[in-house]
């Protein structure tokens, strides 16, 4: 399905009886009349904020070990067949998963994240903290495997955008309101991550 990305937003251009779009929590159900149509019920769902999907997704089976790939070169189709809708939106549009409802925002589990795209080590277990923002917080990237830029997409609240330093995969955003030893807040997308347990 086409869509239309506007900064962290996307929307479809065209509407279906597949097309999803990100109004609430809850299923809901609305109707549509065309020109000379019946109206019809529609079920809404949300998964992502800033996403539109269908209920079909891809699997993740296909994700390439991280390695002397080059990434930049690896299309838009591409990803779609690597990750799941949910993923691609994440980490190649932008997108930002609801609070309180990513895979690992309440994880203890002990062990590293990696990047789901390209399987890069990112976080340990160790420097995930509770920040009470329902998304998965760490104080502390491993080595230099995380870049940050300044994310000005929106106009009265720029922030530092995070990524994977192996292939620019959007994570989340990172913040100076973390804890001691750095003060820093990763403030990432469960979606983006893959936990390996020890």
């Amino acid at each position: 399905m086409a869509s239309l990305n506007l900064g962290n937003l996307c929307f479809p251009t065209s509407i279906s009886s597949e097309t999803h779009f990100v109004l609430r929590s809850k299923p809901q159900f609305v109707s549509f009349s065309g020109a000379l149509g019946k109206p019809s019920r529609q079920k809404f769902s949300t998964r992502v904020m800033g996403c539109s999907f269908s209920s079909s997704s891809h699997g993740p089976e296909n994700i390439q070990e991280a390695g002397k790939v080059d990434y930049s070169s690896i299309s838009d189709q591409e990803w779609k067949k690597r990750l799941t809708e949910e993923q691609f939106c994440i980490t190649r549009q932008k997108g930002t998963e609801r609070a309180f409802s990513g895979e690992y925002w309440n994880t203890k589990t002990p062990g590293t994240y990696h990047c789901i795209c390209c399987d890069t080590l990112l976080f340990e277990s160790s420097t995930k903290f509770d920040s009470g923002t329902g998304w998965p917080s760490y104080y502390q990237p491993i080595g230099n495997n995380v870049k940050s830029k300044l994310d000005s997409s929106i106009i009265f609240m720029p922030r530092q955008e995070v990524l994977c330093a192996t292939c620019d995969a959007h994570l989340g955003h990172v913040f100076d309101d973390g804890p001691p030893p750095t003060g820093k807040r990763y403030c990432i997308n469960s979606a983006s991550l893959k936990l390996k347990p020890e």
